[in-house]
């Protein structure tokens, strides 16, 4: 008699535990999605709301076909496209068309920025504040974290490709405008998973979360870059090396191809699957990129706040100064056409009429600067709120547990900020100026576009104070500060175009400068913003002098 035997595998560990490399990904998408109910809402909305009231704006200003052909004209010059999109849009200059040209490249940079913060948020700022390691001691896999955010970064992305679908889907922009709104709406949600692709990469390079956005932001500067020379110089094979340009020949409601999506998502899974590739060869909380190490003794400015401020700030300071200058080359190059450019649209005259000037390009250009001096607000809130995520991660306690004082150790940010918020400013000051005078043939305007850049410094300081004193008395909610370049743009800049009340555009400390060099100089408001700088940034100091210093 034989008896038949079974023998029972042990399940693996893995089976036992119920863990895999995937384990609790749809627990940290909640998860994600719940720390982010703000947050991404609220880009979502912006990138909403500015697309459909561009498109609007188009309907308006060019409701004639003249001057929607004296534009496309305009359009045609190297300057033109390479702050635009290709020439194969200006074949059929329609509502439409000018979305596609004008406004898919610029929101595609703004969508892969989205995404870009939302993958470094979930992965490397996770794993640099411990956290992950602490979450990845329960039953959740090695990649469940970059798994849920790359789940999260692309649900955005989609969520804002239908907002923009139905939003431009309501609007007569083109014949068949339906199908090219879907189309356009896709293609935001198809770069934007390219770059979170992409930094799903660079958050395993680098150990840091400022390093892996930084270099992130570096592909979409250098793919802006390759697809604007390409356009402008008629080279479109450098075009086609960027992701930004295959969105942009999708030639939205003139040919409506969807084909060159496919190039999108094939790149976004390689670098994907190269982002989880890489995950599995390195050590919680390190990168795979060496940290090298420093000098035996450290320099004699590390020594001081004010020196050590400034090595935490160098690289966000050397980014925004490279941005705004060459933001401000960019608006410089076309400074010579803008009477040409402009002289058909009524919209775009009245405000340029309420700016003041004894040309187009001075008062076009006193209008850009309230762009650049939004964009330099907006570093001056970053380095001001850095000494918020210095206390936030616990290193701050460390410093000030020794003979260091807060104001001395808060003040050295702050004085990184006025200081650093000025240079970037006046670099943006100098781009518009050597690039329109080069333009226009005036060297005078290189020194008058300088005195412009540097008139909003009293501005920028009124921002860093408020930003104190949000740090020093309410730290946990100290990223309204926000509200202070936001609302800049919204009533100084889009708010001449749509005419909104000169009340509101009072209310914000930008929109007391002389708009140099199209208006006179007014000491006034530049003295009384100095005053009310300073009185912030005491108030503030003298907040966090007072309070508990918030420890891990």
């Amino acid at each position: 008699m034989t008896a038949a035997t079974s023998i029972r595998t042990a399940p693996s560990a893995e089976a036992r535990t119920g863990t895999g490399p995937l384990a609790g990904t749809g627990t940290l998408i909640r998860f994600a999605l719940r720390r982010d109910r703000v947050r991404l809402p609220v880009w979502i909305l912006a990138l909403f709301l500015g697309s459909v009231s561009t498109a609007r704006n188009y309907t308006t200003l060019y409701a004639d076909p003249e001057a929607r052909a004296s534009v496309a004209a305009t359009m045609a010059g190297p300057a033109g496209l390479a702050m635009t999109g290709p020439r194969h849009y200006l074949t059929d200059y329609t509502f439409g068309a000018m979305a596609g040209h004008q406004l898919l490249g610029f929101m595609a940079v703004l969508t892969g920025l989205m995404s870009v913060l939302v993958i470094t948020r979930h992965t490397r700022a996770e794993e640099e504040t411990g956290r992950a390691e602490l979450v990845r001691s329960t039953v959740v896999g090695r990649h469940a974290h970059l798994a849920a955010a790359l789940s999260v970064a692309v649900l955005a992305d989609l969520v804002l490709a239908l907002l923009v679908a139905v939003g431009l889907g309501s609007m007569d922009l083109a014949p068949d405008g339906a199908t090219g709104s879907l189309l356009l709406g896709l293609a935001y949600a198809a770069v934007g998973i390219v770059f979170a692709s992409v930094a799903a990469i660079t958050a395993q390079i680098t150990a840091h979360t400022r390093g892996a956005t930084g270099a992130a932001l570096a592909v979409i500067g250098l793919a802006y870059v390759l697809r604007a020379a390409g356009d402008a110089g008629g080279t479109a094979a450098l075009s086609w090396l960027s992701p930004i340009g295959w969105a942009q020949r999708t030639y939205v409601y003139v040919d409506d191809r969807w084909w060159p999506l496919l190039l999108c998502l094939a790149l976004a899974v390689l670098c994907a699957g190269t982002g989880f590739a890489l995950s599995s060869r390195r050590d919680v909380g390190a990168g795979l990129r060496a940290t090298r190490p420093g000098r035996a003794v450290a320099s004699a400015a590390l020594t001081h706040p004010l020196g050590f401020a400034l090595r935490l700030h160098r690289s966000v300071l050397a980014g925004f100064g490279t941005g705004l200058f060459l933001m401000g080359v960019m608006y410089g190059s076309i400074l010579g056409q803008a009477d040409e450019m402009l002289k058909d649209i009524d919209g775009i005259q009245e405000a340029l009429r309420r700016a003041g000037g004894s040309t187009t390009a001075e008062s076009f250009a006193s209008m850009v600067m309230v762009v650049l001096a939004v964009v330099a607000s907006v570093y001056v809130v970053t380095a001001a709120l850095r000494a918020r995520s210095e206390e936030t991660a616990g290193r701050a306690e460390a410093l000030l547990a020794t003979g260091l004082s807060r104001t001395r150790w808060a003040g050295s940010h702050l004085a990184v900020a006025l200081v650093g918020g000025t240079a970037v400013m006046l670099l943006g000051g100098l781009g518009i100026g050597v690039a329109g005078a080069a333009s226009t043939g005036d060297t005078a305007l290189v020194p008058a576009l300088l005195g412009a850049a540097l008139s909003y410094a009293p501005a920028l300081w009124v921002t860093a104070g408020v930003a104190a004193v949000l740090f020093g008395w309410l730290p946990r909610a100290a990223q309204a500060a926000w509200i202070v370049p936001v609302y800049a743009f919204v009533t100084g800049y889009l708010g001449e175009l749509l005419g909104f009340p000169g009340w509101m555009n009072d209310v914000s400390p930008l929109g007391q400068v002389p708009r140099l060099p199209a208006a006179a100089m007014d000491w006034t408001p530049m003295m009384v913003l100095t005053l009310i700088a300073a009185g912030l940034l005491w108030l503030g100091l003298e907040g966090f002098r007072r309070r508990d210093l918030e420890t891990r």
